[in-house]
């Protein structure tokens, strides 16, 4: 009997969409994948060119921690930290 599969899309925005070529990415991972899941997939997809520790992340448009358990159909987004003065 196979896991049970959940799929998601991340959503890339500024640099991150640049490194990846996408603002979109649908993910299929395994029941119980948390927002750090998704970073980590991300990561090892797109290597040394994306790396989204300290990214800001949401899902369906709420920030969320990256411990966050994810649902079936979920939005995550990742942001760059914001800096200013």
């Amino acid at each position: 009997m196979s896991a049970q599969r959940l799929r998601v899309t991340a959503l890339l925005f500024a640099q991150y969409r640049h490194s990846a070529g996408a603002d979109e990415i649908d993910l299929e991972l395994d029941a119980g994948a948390t927002v750090r899941s998704v970073a980590d997939e991300l990561e090892a997809r797109f290597g040394e060119a994306l790396s989204l520790r300290g990214a800001m992340t949401a899902v369906n448009e709420r920030y969320e921690r990256p411990d966050r358990t994810l649902d079936d159909g979920d939005r995550v987004a990742f942001l760059p930290p914001l800096s200013g003065g």
